[in-house]
């Protein structure tokens, strides 16, 4: 094969695309920092996947058309760094091929010149580029490639080679960058870069990659011939200080540039560039005509949304902590496509209402409870699945309400409803109720009330967090000893907030254990939410126990909540 058009082209976007997801558990194991950013493969699926999504229904005879098209969704769905990065090597690869003799197809000297261009377009992105990351592989790769063109006489020897230098610039990282070596592992952005021009390349041969069902479960350590493996850490960030990489809160935002007369100011990339440089760290901006897309660390990420509004509005707004490990990104998310957010920026919003009300949920039976006591929106959320601060923004902008009221009902969530509170500062009274379980989250909506002033509302919703108990039963997933309380793996714990009561074999004799800890004499009311790992003959069988024993004395009531990982969540009133 002399040359490439553009549904080769197509393909090879998407088998690279489908290699990358394949393999990104074992890119994710390769990260060094404990940071949101450091879920490199994830972040790389992400955004590779909604490049996918914005070509995979057209059919472009233009090989610039396509590889344009391809660009933007993955500038659109860009996660983290190494996303952000990804995206400006294609983009780049895109403009390369704008003049190409053939509209209709690349030759192989075309491509090695699209390929530099990436990478001098991927450099150009990165305020401070450092060796020994993605930006090497892409550098090296391309040069080599310069190097190499007048030998390569076919697109298969061509994309070989690519694939070759690729692994060869990877192999090389760490004697660059002394924290890989340190560790033990080569680049996690650079093997995901590998991976992609691996699937790309077996497209050209004729196996184009399809996805694997269950890849995390079915992946092994890294498939990397030239790193030692027995040295591959399960999650190497682990063993290093978060002050190397983490810096606050990761911000990423996508602005729509404001059109002349619009009251905007006229975009000044250099002079918007400072601002943010002088504001935060590791700093990655692209501009692809209106569109302006940021990723920063910083300290204040509010007074960055402040100021990048002056130019114009946000398409996509994403705020995470990186103070606290980020290991479950996939859960509860997917990639943003261009057409997915021109689309969200059309909807209509509803009229302005004098108060609305979030509640993050898990289970269709919660959500169900939650609705009844009026909540108006559910972010769906818990345990395994924290919301992000854009989760609770757009929940926030679809309300279009006065005075809003967020109950994260898990301790792990108030921080990222507080964010979300904190970016409309000035716009909106946004507020939280901290909540920190499902039924101190329900006893708190029963005590809104619609028609009073919002500060005395809020007062007596959060008051009422103080009367309750709360409780859960859920497994355990390994063996151990805490606070005099023996763990065994797959037993069950009963645990009060976060003070495990008991552990054992039997789940329903855990829930008892639980209740006998909650429950006293100044307990008027109790009220079980089931699982959904419970049976109704179980349901049945235990409601008739519990209503024997604490009848008498409580109101008792068993609702079926249908939440994941807890087969009972307890709430008492006292």
């Amino acid at each position: 094969m002399r040359t490439i058009n553009a549904s080769t082209l197509k393909q090879m976007f998407i088998s690279g695309a489908n290699n990358l997801y394949n393999h990104y558990p074992e890119v994710d194991r390769l990260n060094v920092f404990p940071v949101p950013d450091g879920d490199t493969g994830m972040n790389m699926n992400l955004t590779f996947t909604s490049g996918m999504k914005e070509i995979q229904n057209r059919n472009d005879e233009s090989v610039y058309d396509l590889s344009k098209a391809f660009s933007m969704g993955l500038l659109m769905g860009a996660r983290g760094n190494s996303g952000v990065i990804t995206s400006q090597i294609f983009r780049g690869f895109a403009e390369g091929l704008k003049n190409v003799k053939n509209p209709k197809q690349i030759t192989i000297q075309e491509f090695v010149q699209a390929l530099k261009v990436g990478k001098e377009v991927a450099y150009k992105a990165v305020q401070k580029p450092v060796e020994g990351t993605i930006l090497t592989v892409i550098r090296e790769t391309s040069e080599a490639l310069v190097d190499k063109t007048k030998a390569l006489t076919s697109i298969e020897t061509l994309m070989k080679e690519v694939v070759a230098e690729a692994e060869k610039s990877l192999a090389h990282t760490p004697e660059l960058l002394p924290v890989l070596k340190e560790v033990g592992v080569v680049d996690s952005g650079g093997t995901g870069l590998w991976r992609i021009f691996e699937g790309m390349e077996k497209a050209i041969n004729e196996e184009v990659v399809e996805r694997v069902e269950n890849v995390e479960t079915s992946a092994q350590s890294p498939e990397i011939p030239f790193l030692n493996q027995a040295d591959v850490p399960l999650y190497a960030g682990a063993q290093l200080s978060e002050d190397e990489e983490g810096y606050g809160y990761c911000t990423q935002f996508i602005i729509r540039l404001g059109e002349e007369g619009s009251g905007k100011k006229p975009f000044d990339e250099k002079k918007f560039q400072k601002f943010l440089a002088t504001h935060g760290k590791s700093l990655v901006l692209v501009r692809d005509e209106d569109i302006v897309k940021v990723h920063v660390h910083t300290l204040t990420p509010g007074n960055m949304l402040n100021y990048a509004q002056n130019y114009g509005e946000f398409v996509t707004i994403t705020i995470e902590n990186m103070s606290e490990e980020h290991r479950n990104i996939e859960q509860g998310r997917i990639a943003t496509d261009f057409q997915g957010n021109i689309e969200a920026g059309k909807q209509a919003k509803k009229e302005k209402t004098k108060f609305g009300l979030i509640a993050v949920s898990s289970g269709e039976g919660l959500d169900e409870i939650f609705r009844e006591l009026g909540a108006n929106q559910i972010v769906s959320g818990g345990q395994t699945m924290n919301p992000s601060t854009q989760d609770f923004l757009s929940a926030i902008d679809k309300l279009n309400a006065e005075n809003v009221f967020i109950l994260p009902n898990n301790s792990n969530i108030v921080m990222a409803a507080s964010q979300a509170c904190s970016v409309l500062e000035g716009k909106i009274n946004a507020r939280v109720v901290p909540s920190k379980t499902i039924p101190q989250g329900i006893a708190s909506l029963m005590q809104f009330s619609a028609d009073g002033e919002p500060d005395d509302v809020y007062q007596d919703m959060k008051g009422a967090l103080k009367s309750v108990r709360s409780g859960s039963v859920t497994y355990a997933i390994k063996d151990t000893d805490i606070e005099g309380v023996h763990i065994t793996k797959d037993y069950y714990m009963a645990m009060e907030d976060k003070k495990i009561v008991s552990c054992v074999k039997d789940r329903e004799e855990a829930l008892m254990d639980l209740l006998e800890e909650i429950v006293d004499d100044e307990a008027f009311s109790l009220t079980i939410y089931v699982g959904k790992d419970v049976e109704q003959n179980v349901v049945d069988k235990i409601g008739e126990t519990i209503q024997a024993k604490y009848g008498d004395n409580l109101d008792v009531l068993i609702r079926k909540g249908d939440q994941p990982v807890y087969s009972y969540l307890v709430g008492g009133l006292f």
